[in-house]
């Protein structure tokens, strides 16, 4: 009969175990599922800490309402794990709600108890401190250091509560409390980083369908196109010959010359995108080719009111010297089509120990968080009449030339784009 009962105690303590795993699993997929379909979530970062905390605090309050029964005088639950993902993936800005509502539900079911406050407030100041670190770490390395500072917390807690209280380590208590929480963040963190990585794949991988639908469409249409503007072209050149005024005739002439550039230009950057990267590379002088495409900007930036201020030093990569200056043409271009009255754009290069990076930065306009996540997609543009091609046309040949950027901005404040390339040194 002893036997009987005891099997039926520990069926009954591992269901809870299971009920409490449950909760917090359930919320983790909840809060993926609404970062991933609402987009009022994606928009700014306190918006998804947010949710975050309102996520964790469903399964926080549940493992407190529906606990493991370890035994008549010893009470245990797993509410310790939705605390401290909250505090390792979101640092003190996640935890201190967290706490206060931990502490706050904890008061409104049992009463008020010292211990309880002083093992969480210790969770919360070491976890915190843990925080920066574990961010970043990579997946594997963040799934052992979650597991190993859950389990060092869940010792100092244990400590801590016998240097307060008489309390009585049973070896439940050992199992439920020291054991199984590490497991469980263990576990809760590989769910974590899988969806990250998911939405993080699915996110490059429509992007990249993107790419190929626009690749194919520049190669099948832009031959076709250029040919009868080219025609045009020309005969609208012809009829300056008609008997017409030459006022009108210059007023027509310059609109539509103006548009067929227009057309062309935008064919070109088509056909930028969809030909392949030229396979002969050479040596680029990084500063003698930006002081070339900083040249031929000048006048540009000049009729606009615009100063391009270059701070230039010696470097040297390996590419396609015209890719590089049409690349770079486009950057810089937009940099200064971005400033309303005066301004500066700024063009500097850093060199370190295997990299050059090329920054440019502009004391334009700047973009928003929706704006600056969408540069460089097809037909997607700040400007009025803009296409987004060139930003695309940009991008490309910096990957093409197994080169990264990275880009910053703030509405009313500018906006700065960081290249970098490997270095080329010298024999």
């Amino acid at each position: 009969m002893n036997d009987v009962g005891e099997l039926r105690k520990m069926t009954y303590i591992n269901q809870h175990v299971l009920n409490n795993l449950f909760y917090i699993l359930v919320s983790i997929f909840f809060f993926y599922f609404l970062y991933d379909y609402v987009r009022f979530f994606q928009r700014k970062k306190v918006y998804q800490r947010l949710l975050f905390v309102v996520c964790l605090s469903v399964p926080l309050i549940l493992c407190m309402k529906y606990p493991i029964y370890i035994a008549p005088d010893c009470v245990h639950d797993l509410r310790q794990v939705p605390f401290l993902i909250g505090t390792f993936y979101g640092g003190w800005t996640v935890s201190l709600p967290l706490l206060i509502i931990l502490l706050v539900a904890r008061w409104v079911m049992y009463g008020y108890q010292f211990i309880t406050v002083a093992v969480y407030v210790m969770m919360f100041m070491f976890g915190s401190l843990f925080s920066p670190f574990f961010k970043q770490l990579p997946k594997t390395k963040r799934m052992i250091a979650s597991m190993m500072m859950t389990f060092i917390l869940a010792i100092a807690a244990t400590i801590l509560a016998i240097a307060i209280s008489d309390f009585e380590v049973t070896e439940s208590y050992i199992v439920d409390f020291i054991l199984v929480p590490p497991v469980a963040v263990l576990f809760v963190v590989f769910m974590m980083e899988t969806l990250r990585e998911a939405l993080l794949i699915r996110s490059k991988a429509i992007k990249l369908e993107k790419m190929e639908v626009v690749s194919q469409l520049a190669a099948s249409i832009s031959h076709e196109i250029r040919n009868p503007l080219t025609v045009v072209k020309g005969f609208m050149q012809l009829m300056r010959g008609k008997d017409i005024s030459e006022e009108t005739k210059e007023q027509y002439m310059n609109i539509a010359l103006e548009e067929l550039d227009r057309a062309c230009a935008i064919i070109d950057d088509y056909l930028t995108f969809a030909k392949p990267f030229p396979e002969k590379t050479e040596p680029l002088h990084v500063h003698h080719e930006l002081q070339k495409v900083i040249d031929m900007l000048r006048p540009f930036a000049n009729i606009h009111g615009v100063k391009i201020v270059p701070t230039l030093m010696p470097a040297m990569i390996k590419g396609n010297g015209q890719y590089f200056r049409q690349c770079f043409l486009n950057i810089i271009k937009n940099g200064i089509e971005a400033i309303e009255g005066e301004g500066a754009v700024h063009v500097a290069v850093h060199v370190a120990e295997k990299t050059v990076t090329i920054v440019v930065r502009d004391e334009g306009k700047g973009m928003t968080k929706e704006q600056l996540a969408r540069y460089g997609e097809p037909y997607f543009s700040t400007k009025e009449k803009g296409t987004g091609l060139g930003a695309m046309v940009s991008i490309r040949i910096i990957e093409m030339m197994n080169g990264t950027w990275t880009m910053e901005s703030e509405k009313g404040r500018g906006t700065t784009m960081k290249v970098t390339f490997p270095l080329l040194l010298e024999k």
